[in-house]
């Protein structure tokens, strides 16, 4: 078996850390209506563009900026926003391509998971506003979530 998408993104996030600073945790997941707005038919392009607009505006008031795809990481310090390349079968793409946005750990104040039928929305509470994201089944969006909670 490959190399997962969280080594993976552990070892390429490298360069965009402070020093001493590591990742605890990671994942792969684009903002909530990504899937919606690249799905067929104008009016789930419609649906899922204003839901990625509401998302991607409210994260840039608290200092967030969303991409998709993304790797969400969380490390000792801070809950960083990774541009990836598109993530493929067998841990192959999901590379780390740019540091996109960061907020310290003491801004965030909750992420949570909720299951959906193909995989998971993640919400993450940040200096009292909301995001949603989606994740894979098999993201590793629950590693991140404990590894916060540890950290709290």
């Amino acid at each position: 078996m490959g190399t997962s998408y969280e080594d993976k993104i552990k070892q390429q996030a490298t360069p965009y850390l402070e020093d001493g600073e590591r990742v605890l945790a990671a994942f792969i997941a684009r903002p909530r209506g990504s899937g919606v707005a690249s799905s067929a038919g104008l009016v789930g392009q419609a649906i899922g563009g204003r839901q990625l607009a509401r998302q991607k505006d409210a994260a840039q008031d608290v200092g967030l900026r969303f991409v998709s795809p993304m790797a969400l990481a969380l490390t000792d310090r801070r809950l960083i926003v990774l541009s990836v390349s598109a993530p493929l079968a067998l841990g192959k793409g999901g590379d780390v391509k740019e540091f996109v946005s960061g907020v310290p750990l003491s801004e965030v104040d909750s992420i949570e998971s909720k299951r959906l039928l193909a995989g998971s929305v993640v919400v993450l509470t940040v200096g009292g506003m909301s995001f949603k994201l989606e994740a894979g089944a098999k993201s590793g969006a629950g590693r991140l979530i404990a590894e916060f909670e540890n950290l709290r």
